[in-house]
């Protein structure tokens, strides 16, 4: 029957304005009653979680995440993926359409659709291509692929180049109301650079990939939103850059938004030299440290699971994130949850491919960055991560009224942890936050009344 009780948590559910302690019940997979009301029509022999302790939310929404199939599944599955999105207390995804085949036609859809649904934990939602096989070169379908059901249109893992073709889809995407993603990358800026260009690339003599590759193309987002009239969302924003344009334009209303990526908002360029952040429990805040025994800042690790596009940038930019976080410039936190296979990722730096995992580490990363920090009560980081996304895709998700569907989130925010890459979900261990002591745990994670993942504490 799918029901549930959770009793004596701290229930902050932004959409509603609601943050008190109280019991929920969950009956037949829907939200049935908060506060006194459910203590008084559980049925018999309901489940029973104790939360008293925790923070009840409603279920994440993660928008940007590759599971890699149809094509890549020595990567990840849709099983593995929503099994590591379930123990990040993600309920609902939002998968990228650079698969192999891409996703730009319905038959695609269906058959992701269907796979999701016999195999999946968690919700699966789909965006759909904006160029056939994201080639740059000819729009695909895009009214068949809202039929079929995509939820957003991208060619996320590459950018569309052509300013005339991106007009062009913005102008047929208003007629079927469908968000645009874009991947802000100028390929005759960026050429074929691997890290941020600036004092760390020179150092160690890896090709740069300049702030300016990103703003030029959310500059042009920016133009063609207000001209278009059509919803324009910039992927994982990196550049302070890139935060003032979209600040200015979001001042004057253009239908024009942006996401933040933890990583980003964590770690700078200089990681890959062999100097990280840490997160320090007396004075809560990030400090730099060398990795390397000696303490000097020229001993790099070229460790390739720094390696993302866009790149790990400067101090100033990771600064900028957060504070555009802070005001609601960016108003989305999403993992960009890139899995690869290790003999991928242990080749010399120039020939690995971008990106990390990241769906399990994404909560307790953002409370450690924005909450534990004192920028951000948690009642304004969990929008973030709920109905920041659910607006942005008009998901009937991210709150926790009465008749809404149960998918719910249990964590503990105060609760230290290790993250091992033996527990990991993923399939892929592509992820520079291994041995990070994080603050913030999943203990539950519910699906329309469900519990698809539980963790279980130590003896």
């Amino acid at each position: 029957m799918n029901s549930l009780l959770l009793t004596g948590g701290r229930i902050i559910d932004p959409a509603n304005n609601l943050d008190s302690q109280a019991d929920l019940l969950v009956l037949n997979g829907k939200i049935a009653a908060i506060g006194p009301d459910a203590t008084r029509l559980v049925p018999p022999d309901t489940e029973r979680i104790d939360a008293r302790g925790k923070v009840i939310a409603p279920g994440l929404i993660d928008l940007h995440v590759h599971f890699r199939e149809p094509g890549q599944s020595a990567k990840e599955t849709i099983a593995t993926g929503t099994r590591a999105a379930a123990r990040g207390g993600f309920t609902s995804v939002v998968c990228m359409p650079n698969t192999t085949p891409a996703i730009d036609n319905p038959g695609s859809v269906a058959l992701i659709h269907e796979k999701a649904e016999r195999e999946g934990v968690v919700n699966v939602y789909l965006t759909g291509a904006i160029t056939r096989n994201i080639a740059g070169e000819e729009l695909s379908p895009i009214g068949s692929l809202k039929q079929a059901g995509v939820v957003a249109i991208t060619d996320d893992g590459r950018c569309v180049q052509s300013n005339e073709l991106m007009r062009r889809a913005l102008e047929y995407v208003r007629m079927f109301d469908l968000p645009v993603f874009d991947h802000c990358q100028d390929y005759s800026l960026v050429t074929d650079g691997v890290i941020h260009e600036g004092y760390w690339s020179t150092v160690l003599g890896l090709r740069g990939w300049p702030s300016i590759g990103e703003e030029v193309i959310v500059a042009r987002n920016i133009l063609l939103a207000e001209l278009t009239g059509a919803q324009v969302h910039c992927q994982h924003i990196s550049a302070e850059g890139s935060v003032k344009l979209l600040r200015e334009a979001r001042s004057r209303g253009v239908s024009i938004s942006g996401e933040a990526c933890p990583h980003h908002f964590t770690l700078t360029d200089a990681a890959i030299a062999g100097s990280e952040v840490f997160w320090d429990t007396d004075g809560g805040d990030w400090k730099p440290f060398f990795t390397n025994s000696n303490q000097l800042p020229f001993w790099p690790s070229y460790d390739t699971n720094f390696k993302m596009n866009p790149p790990l940038r400067s101090a100033q930019d990771r600064a900028a994130i957060l504070d555009a976080l802070v005001d609601g410039t960016l108003n989305i936190v999403c993992s960009d949850h890139a899995p690869h296979c290790d003999y991928e990722k242990d080749v010399e730096f120039d020939y690995a491919p971008f990106g990390i995992t990241g769906l399990e580490t994404e909560l307790p990363l953002t409370l450690m960055a924005l909450h534990h920090s004192g920028r951000l009560p948690l009642e304004k980081v969990i929008p973030l991560l709920t109905t920041g996304p659910a607006r942005l895709l008009k998901l009937p998700k991210g709150t926790l009224s009465v008749g809404a569907d149960g998918d719910i989130t249990v964590f503990d925010p105060n609760q230290e942890w290790v993250f091992d890459k033996e527990t990991s979900a993923s399939k892929s261990a592509n992820s520079p936050f291994y041995g990070w002591t994080l603050k913030g745990k999943v203990t539950t994670t519910v699906v329309a009344g469900k519990i698809v993942w539980q963790d279980t504490p130590a003896p």
